[in-house]
């Protein structure tokens, strides 16, 4: 056994926090386990664990080994993803994450495609609305609405994520159409909330045509944390809601929805959809999948055309 497998047996120690939980995962005898980390131990010549009946705990040079073992587990990692997407037919894992809605309308059927393409291919799929540690976690590409905010990951711009301010019809008969971002503020909204996050705020142009913004706090009854939902209570005229298109599955007139003060404005951003990766080597398992997910959406993007006119909304 190597330097390197025991590295990856120290890590295992450490973040199961106990001998007996790394062994098991590894489904080896527990004195084994501990006989391979004594023997880094030895070969580095200092000690790593601080051992006592109920717990470990890194020493110092614990502390500093164990970045440099993430390290070298992370390069091996890469290095095996390189050598299997170079094959001559494409094959190999890959480890995709995405949003939870966004995965289900674009990224599954983009799997679906390049698994049936590349029958040597194997994913990992897993949709979260919690922001994934892409290296940490050890994924491949992440889909992402923005920029990713880490300098050591590489992010390659698929779509834009353009947005409309949408309500029913039966709303607009109930409250009227709002003529002003004045008058959209005073009616009911449905409040996007995650996390410790509560969306309750529209930033929108002055007034029509106008580079100037104003941010307004908006309110309603009904806070929610679950996408579908809000389209749900957009039906049901509980309230208007700001949506990116992306978030959009089919026309708004199929939902009974109309978008509100379109000539209006929306701050320019940087927002889009992304995918993002943590190798500046992009492999070319990683740039198939990504191409094939650029063609589920289009170009432009197919949810500019779930909104009629889009292309001459808040300009």
């Amino acid at each position: 056994m190597g330097m390197s497998t025991r590295l990856d047996l120290f890590i295992d120690v450490v973040i199961q926090g106990s001998f007996a939980k790394a062994a098991g995962i590894r489904n080896i005898d527990r004195s084994a386990l501990s006989k391979q980390i004594k023997i880094l131990e030895d070969d580095l010549g200092v000690r790593l664990l601080n051992r006592s009946t109920r717990a470990i705990s890194l020493t110092d040079a614990g502390k500093e080994i164990y970045k440099q073992a993430e390290l070298v587990r992370e390069l091996l990692a890469n290095t095996q993803r390189i050598a299997e997407s170079y094959h001559s037919t494409p094959k190999g894992l890959l480890r995709i994450t995405s949003s939870t809605l966004f995965g289900k309308i674009y990224i599954q059927p983009a799997v679906n495609l390049f698994m049936e393409k590349y029958p040597d291919t194997h994913i990992k799929l897993v949709l979260e609305d919690r922001r994934v540690d892409i290296i940490g976690e050890s994924f491949d590409i992440a889909f992402r609405i923005g920029p990713p905010r880490d300098s050591s990951l590489i992010a390659r711009k698929i779509a834009n994520s353009n947005s409309a301010i949408l309500a029913s019809e039966s709303f607009i008969e109930k409250y009227g159409n709002p003529e002003t971002p004045e008058e959209l503020a005073k009616l009911p909204a449905i409040i996007f909330s995650s996390g410790d996050s509560v969306f309750n705020k529209l930033t929108i142009s002055e007034s029509p045509g106008s580079d100037v913004m104003c941010t307004h706090n908006i309110s309603g009854r009904l806070e929610v944390n679950e996408v579908s939902v809000i389209f749900n209570a957009l039906e049901a005229g509980l309230g208007y809601s700001h949506r990116g298109l992306f978030t959009l599955e089919k026309n708004i007139k199929e939902m009974g929805l109309v978008p509100l003060l379109t000539n209006y404005k929306f701050p320019e951003t940087n927002w889009g959809i992304y995918a993002v990766y943590p190798h500046r080597n992009q492999t070319p398992l990683i740039k198939l999948f990504i191409e094939t997910v650029q063609g589920i959406i289009g170009t432009p993007p197919v949810w500019d055309s779930y909104v009629d006119g889009y292309d001459k909304m808040y300009k």
